[in-house]
């Protein structure tokens, strides 16, 4: 067995030295956490800009959370550069924010219309 910890590796050996019948993480459940978003920027036209330099993959996580629980909100992101998610991906920060459903620009370059 593959413990994930030297407590559960223990507990585990103990309850077999029990002969207490138990399986090891076989099943997963979904949670919902209560947290707070506070948007960047408001623009009159009802637009929320969220700037990004590094997009942390708890950004990401935080930001799909924000879409789905409020899908009104128009959230559209300007990066500080189109980087890859990480070293090891080629996805970049657009691809992502485009596979989402999120505007995206990189910065200085906002679209026009975003601004009216």
């Amino acid at each position: 067995m593959n413990y994930r910890s030297g407590l559960e590796e223990r507990l585990g050996k103990y309850l077999d030295l029990q002969a207490t019948p138990h399986l090891y993480e076989i099943q997963k459940f979904d949670y919902i956490t209560r947290s707070k978003y506070t948007p960047d920027f408001f623009l009159p036209n009802d637009i929320i800009i969220e700037a990004k330099g590094f997009f942390k993959p708890s950004d990401r996580r935080k930001m799909l959370a924000v879409k789905e629980a409020h899908p009104h909100l128009d959230i559209r992101f300007v990066f500080q550069r189109n980087n890859t998610l990480s070293k090891n991906s080629k996805t970049t920060y657009g691809d992502w924010a485009d596979k989402h459903g999120f505007p995206w620009c990189i910065f200085p370059n906002l679209p026009p219309e975003w601004l009216t």
